[in-house]
């Protein structure tokens, strides 16, 4: 039976009696900015002094304990090594990764004396043999590790949860597995968790600055280390994003709220808030993102390992490139070879033929067979030949976007295109040799090639070999010359790329470059020294930032210990990360399952009472009073969003993922599961099931009572649980402890495959 409507007189009325009978003591609670919040911390200061130390110390130690064992290469230590040995040499590498947390390593090496002379190549090489200062490069990550337990305990404080709850929330970090594996390695991750937890903490502190005193100077150090935060995320690992969308939510809700007329803000003041935001989180660490990738490429000057991935022009930047010294100027009627940028093939043609009916029954040209090669051949050689008189035989250049013919030196045909299915792409052209009669004759129109340069500004520059990126298009079929290596050709064509005509034009697959001229004569075999060319920083950047994205999302094919999305809250399955067969021992990548499953609990929780709460407030009742509302609309769902934030991207992308791909989204997770077991155990009803929150509220009833010692019974219990499960899989977390059969099989969870269980 519905509870009869109490005025609004009635109310201050009993509440007037309360007063007078009631012991008086102080309010904790200011109204500020339309909300209540606590003038002073709820428990004492010593109180979180005590638990954050003792929490960021069992996190230190855990980290740091023995270190450097496996005296070994282990996982994508052969990569983020590797690139710090490139940034210490200055010889230039590519990575999917932006540069921040690489040149952050090398960093570390630098400080330590280290020349960079190890490559890291494969997991399992022994630093023993192969000195390098892992020790150190470790070290930076468990020191990131470590310090990021105490923020992510300072930022539960800042949002006003109690010290324990705190604590829990901290220590589901400090003893979670993945994040102790990721942060005793050298491996970005460590970086990316920290920049992920600043990035909150500072923008609670400038929430709080924003509530109190807006464009304060406090206000302002706030709003710019949020951004310092973010622009950190974003230069360690483009997941970043998400971050910035999480942080991004909270400022538009922030922002409609300062736009309701009830915040008192003028239009132009509210303008002021939108453009100092906007300077604060995007265009200030813009800047900062910008600047690492400006020291990248100072940094990196010299010719590596990376070059091949990135276009001649930017290739003629770097020194002692083998483009300054090995390209030449090609000449009509040189004899070239002609390799293609993607597999490294060079373009080939034999006497053999096609088969005049394919496997499927098409029927063919039966025509003279172009393939691709990967192994240095006569057959590979070219004629370039002009399309129209020229005044001499000598020295007459080929510049990109030049009409051409090519011309088999051995075989003497000229290369072909007609609309005939090729072998293995039904839908491209077959590619194909013609006689000298009938390529100057009936089929002349068939035999020429337009020579596209593939970067706009390049058209009309003289075609350099291994410095001149172009595009073959056949100019009566407008078709590109391409090959691939994912399907190889049948016996009959020698288990040899395929060649045809690819009607997708602009496909960064169709890309060529001249390799060499055969027979150079003495004068254009010498060297002569140029200076290196110069490129701006925003064309360097823009071509990069492309090519990092194209091979990110190129990252699709399969992996054995690759998991969905939906396993990673559950951790069911985890990442092989190094073994030794001799020993027994391994480490295995995964999370505290009594943490990772009670944060599936909590957040079930939330939803379950976030749903119920809207629910009968449609219906008229209000069973929460108003600071239970304030928490769970406010820093409960702030950081819920978040989580979503880090969480159902994944499910849209493509490429291949990882549970390490999970850590951001368990970073707040954990805030998340330690604040709503704080919101169960207190006792949150409104003192008028009827009143509506708009109604004046009393700040007695927002101080609602905490059961403090079961919420820290329950506490200290799944602290022992969480302790208690790490410690049992810290033979998986070190792997320094050979484990027998049935130990191993013993660990084995859900769908976890452990080394060494049979």
């Amino acid at each position: 039976m519905a509870a009869a409507k109490i005025s609004k007189s009635q109310k201050s009325e009993a509440a007037s009696k309360n007063a007078k009978t009631a012991p008086q003591q102080a309010n904790p609670y200011e109204f500020v900015g339309q909300k209540w919040l606590l003038k002073q911390l709820p428990d004492k200061a010593s109180t979180y002094r005590v638990l954050q130390w003792t929490v960021t110390l069992v996190a230190f130690i855990v980290r740091f304990k023995e270190l450097p064992y496996p005296r070994e290469v282990v996982f994508d230590e052969v990569h983020f090594g590797k690139f710090a040995s490139y940034y210490l040499e200055r010889t230039y590498f590519f990575d999917v990764h932006p540069p921040f947390a690489k040149m952050l390593i090398a960093f570390v090496g630098w400080l330590v004396g280290y020349n960079g002379s190890f490559k890291f190549d494969d997991i399992g090489l022994s630093y023993d043999t192969n000195p390098a200062p892992f020790v150190a490069y470790r070290s930076l990550s468990a020191i990131l590790g470590t310090l990021t337990v105490p923020i992510v305990f300072n930022t539960m404080k800042e949002m006003n949860f109690r010290a324990i709850s705190c604590f829990l929330g901290a220590m589901l970090i400090a003893v979670d597995c993945a994040h102790v594996i990721d942060s005793r390695l050298i491996l970005l991750d460590a970086t990316l968790i920290i920049a992920v937890a600043m990035s909150f903490y500072c923008y609670v502190r400038f929430y709080k600055a924003q509530l109190q005193a807006p464009f304060s100077s406090q206000w302002y150090a706030w709003l710019y280390a949020t951004g310092l935060s973010l622009s950190f995320v974003m230069s360690t690992k483009y997941i970043g994003v998400m971050t910035y969308a999480a942080i991004g939510v909270g400022v538009a809700v922030n922002l409609w709220q300062l736009l309701d007329v009830r915040a008192g803000l003028s239009l132009k003041n509210f303008a002021k808030h939108v453009s100092q935001r906007l300077n604060g989180l995007i265009f200030a660490p813009f800047m900062v993102y910008l600047f690492w990738f400006y020291v990248h490429f100072a940094i990196l000057s010299g010719s590596g390992p990376g070059d091949d991935f990135m276009s001649p022009n930017f290739q003629e930047t770097l020194t002692d490139s083998p483009l300054a010294k090995e390209a030449r100027q090609v000449n009509y009627f040189d004899v070239i070879t002609m390799k293609h940028k993607n597999t490294n093939a060079w373009l080939h043609s034999h006497t053999d033929r096609y088969p005049l009916r394919y496997d499927d029954g098409r029927v063919s040209s039966n025509g003279q067979q172009v393939t691709a090669y990967n192994y240095e051949d006569i057959n590979n050689q070219w004629e370039v030949l002009p399309t129209i008189e020229l005044p001499s035989k000598q020295g007459q250049p080929v510049h990109l976007g030049d009409v051409v013919r090519f011309r088999h030196v051995i075989t003497g045909t000229y290369l072909l295109a007609h609309d005939v299915a090729s072998p293995l792409y039904p839908t491209n052209e077959e590619i194909t040799t013609a006689e000298e009669e009938q390529a100057l004759g009936s089929s002349s129109h068939e035999t020429t090639f337009r020579l596209q340069a593939v970067n706009k500004g390049d058209e009309k520059e003289i075609l350099k070999t291994k410095a001149s990126l172009f595009r073959v298009l056949h100019t009566d079929t407008a078709v590109a010359l391409w090959t691939h290596n994912d399907v190889l050709l049948p016996e009959w064509g020698f288990k040899q790329q395929e060649v045809n005509g690819n009607k997708k034009l602009v496909d960064p697959e169709n890309s060529w470059i001249m390799d060499t001229i055969i027979d150079l004569d003495d004068d254009r075999k010498v060297y002569v020294p140029k200076p290196v060319k110069k490129l701006s920083f925003f064309t360097k950047w823009s071509e990069l930032q492309r090519l990092m994205f194209e091979h990110n999302n190129k990252l699709s094919s399969e992996h054995p210990f690759a998991s969905n999305p939906e396993s990673w809250p559950g951790s069911l399955s985890g990442v092989s990360f190094w073994t030794k067969d001799q020993d027994r021992k391994q480490i295995y990548f995964i999370g505290n399952l009594i943490g990772w499953w009670s944060q599936v609990v909590a957040m079930a929780l939330f939803c379950g009472i976030l749903a119920a709460d809207l629910l009968v407030r449609r219906r008229g009742l209000f069973p929460l009073n108003r600071m239970a509302r304030e928490k769970l609309y406010g820093p409960l769902s702030f950081l819920f969003v978040g989580w979503l934030c880090h969480f159902l991207p994944f499910f849209l992308m493509g490429r291949q993922k990882f549970l390490h791909h999970y850590l951001p989204a368990h970073l707040i997770a954990s805030m998340i599961s330690a604040a709503v077991w704080e919101f169960i155990f207190t006792d949150n009803k409104s003192l008028d099931l009827n009143r509506d929150e708009d109604d004046a509220a009393n700040p007695h009833d927002s101080d609602p009572h905490l059961s403090f010692v079961p919420l820290c019974l329950f506490v200290m219990t799944l602290t022992i649980a969480l302790v208690w499960f790490f410690v049992f899989l810290s033979p998986i977390v070190y792997g320094d402890v050979g484990l027998t059969v049935e130990q191993v099989k013993s660990r084995e969870f859900f769908n976890m495959k452990l080394h060494f269980s049979k």
